[in-house]
């Protein structure tokens, strides 16, 4: 408590007041090893040399042990102090004012008569009354009449150094010069410690705001959204589409996806599928299954990355309105009619699809589909409202050709094209929209080293679009996408997750600190108090049901889900997105170092631009 008032402890020692040591953080010395022992008392004398300029010889052991010894361990441990210099201070006129096992506090009267009835009796000559454990009323209000009430009887009240026959100057002794210079030290470490107390009960506070208030305005906008009434279908608006797929060593699925492609309930489609330097049987399938499908254009070219594919596909597509999907991603039979059908409204420049986790077989593409529908999918929900979706993921999505090509294509200025390119499109005053009905099925990595290297890719995208785009922030002009979409993507994609792990470690250091404290692990004091740990569980349990709820919300609005997803939701935290924050720092640490990233590892140099005819 001392450390925590540390202006209460100068202004007890300025106006006269004797301190001694009762330990660091008051535990049963019984039950302490001599190494913890002897640290409680350390670090004590520590604290009031550099906060004092004094070290006292006063020792009062913790709880009733200085009052009667009553096992061998009790003994056995007040020789430590005694060793160390520290004269014992006993108490045997105790009140209880504390209040017994399990109650309340006595009232004042009540304590005031216990004192006086064992100082009538002779028990001792020392009053023992607490300042700390709770409402201490009842004891502030009882001691002046204990005052009063022991002069009345003849006691005199002294200092214990009278009674030791000292002045307090020789039992609380001033520090030399060089235990001065070393108090400064100490002072330092305390006032860090405090520090880190009070940082970390704030980074959780502004944590649990932040997500909290990001949560409940997401949710509520999605909320919204859904309640709208839904796009309606125009079955005599059925344009020429561009189906377009860009491919690299997809040999495991591409003809799949093509085959979801084909099986799209659509008059009038073609699809391009450009083969961009795979290695494996990926251009050998696809020459195969499709080579003389009149509706599949395959073009093979060199590795130029995946930007270039989807220009070289622009540039070969036959429609105003295109399609990209991912070539691991399959389609459902209707979403290609689901998303043509926005493009009646003029002002509709792109249409994000619902993209969901196909393979759900095992635990981390379980959490994969969980953050799909939970992330994802709720933000492009709330962000439809607020016409700032800022991507329109390339596994499944629609844009008008014109506009591609109006904005600079598919750059390769980022490793996120599809967020660059969404961007661009929404700064150049083109709506862009989502539609949960258009659902495709995407291949999730099923290795955490496969999907480390692709969220890795996303992430440092990210990073990349948003540097590129920067000069949007705050300016009216770009609406909502300057405003809401990039500093949500700043704050809450890149720099809430950079201190997000520090919430969890937080939380697990201090349970571990409190739990080796209660195992009595020698030399671990409990610096972590049972209240610091209640409080980080607090706080993170908020965390997880800000997290609950927010999975709740997202499935609710989903028209059909496994709601199993939800049950690893604790699991996944400690695993899968300790796995996510990791990339992050990667992904940061690598954007700082610079160097070029690409579809799969290095981007090559990229030819001459393709543009569209």
């Amino acid at each position: 408590a001392a450390n925590e008032s540390l202006g209460l402890l100068k202004r007890e020692y300025d106006e006269g007041h004797e301190i001694g040591n009762h330990t660091y953080t008051h535990p049963s010395i019984n039950g302490i090893s001599s190494g913890q022992f002897e640290l409680e008392l350390n670090l004590t004398e520590r604290l009031f040399g550099s906060t004092l300029g004094v070290k006292t010889l006063l020792f009062r052991p913790p709880y009733g042990i200085d009052h009667q010894p009553e096992t061998p361990d009790e003994v056995s441990q007040l020789p430590i102090p005694q060793g160390m210099g520290y004269l014992l201070v006993g108490s045997k006129i105790d009140p209880h004012d504390w209040g017994e096992v399990g109650g309340q506090p006595p009232p004042a009267s009540v304590i005031v008569q216990r004192v006086l009835d064992q100082a009538r009796r002779g028990v001792g000559n020392i009053v023992l009354l607490h300042d700390g454990g709770g409402n201490r009323q009842q004891t502030i209000d009882a001691l002046p009449a204990i005052i009063d009430g022991l002069r009345s009887q003849g006691f005199e009240l002294v200092a214990t150094s009278d009674l030791l026959g000292r002045t307090r100057a020789q039992v609380m002794m001033p520090l030399n010069f060089r235990e001065r210079v070393l108090g400064q030290t100490d002072a330092l470490i305390f006032t860090l410690f405090q520090w880190l107390r009070l940082g970390i009960a704030w980074i959780f506070i502004l944590g649990i705001t932040l997500v909290s208030g990001r949560a409940l305005v997401i949710g509520l906008l999605a909320v919204i959204e859904k309640l709208r009434a839904g796009p309606a279908d125009h079955p005599e608006f059925e344009p020429p589409v561009s189906i377009l797929i860009p491919a690299y060593n997809e040999q495991e699925v591409i003809v799949r996806t093509v085959e979801s492609a084909l099986g799209c309930e659509y008059p009038s489609m073609e699809i391009v599928v450009i083969n961009d330097g795979s290695t494996d049987r990926t251009g050998e399938l696809l020459d195969s299954h499709f080579g003389r499908d009149p509706r599949v254009r395959i073009i093979h070219q060199d590795n130029y990355g995946k930007s270039a594919a989807l220009t070289r596909a622009l540039q070969e597509a036959q429609s105003k309105i295109v399609v990209t999907i991912d070539a691991d991603t399959l389609i459902e039979p209707n979403a290609l009619r689901k998303l043509v059908r926005h493009f009646v409204d003029a002002r509709i420049g792109a249409v994000a699809g619902n993209v969901k986790v196909g393979n759900r077989n095992r635990w981390l593409t379980r959490w994969q589909a969980l953050e799909y529908i939970t992330s994802q999918n709720l933000e492009k929900r709330a962000f439809d409202l607020l016409n700032c979706i800022p991507v329109v993921p390339g596994a499944l999505s629609a844009w008008r050709a014109d506009a591609i090509v109006a904005v600079g294509g598919f750059t390769s200025d980022t490793v996120a094209e599809d967020t660059d390119l969404t961007i661009a499109m929404r700064r150049a005053g083109w709506r862009i929209v989502y539609d949960e009905e258009a659902i495709g099925w995407t291949e999730a990595p099923e290795t955490a080293d496969a999907l480390i290297r692709q969220r890795f890719r996303w992430t440092f995208g990210t990073l990349q679009s948003f540097w590129k785009h920067r000069d949007t922030l705050g300016r009216p002009r770009y609406g909502t996408l300057g405003s809401i979409a990039l500093p949500n993507m700043f704050l809450f994609q890149l720099l809430l997750p950079l201190v997000s792990p520090v919430i969890d470690l937080l939380f697990l250091g201090s349970l571990a600190l409190w739990c080796l404290a209660q195992l009595r692990i020698a030399y671990m004091p409990q610096l972590w108090t049972g209240a610091d740990v209640e409080r980080s569980l607090i706080f993170f349990i908020g965390f997880m049901l800000i997290d609950l709820l927010t999975c709740v919300i997202a499935f609710a609005l989903e028209k059909r889900e496994d709601w199993t997803l939800l049950w690893p939701l604790l699991l996944q935290r400690f695993y899968y997105r300790q796995m996510m924050y990791v990339v992050l720092f990667r992904a940061v640490k690598h954007a700082i170092q610079g160097g070029a990233v690409g579809w799969r590892g290095v981007e090559p140099q990229v030819p001459e631009p393709l543009v569209h005819a």
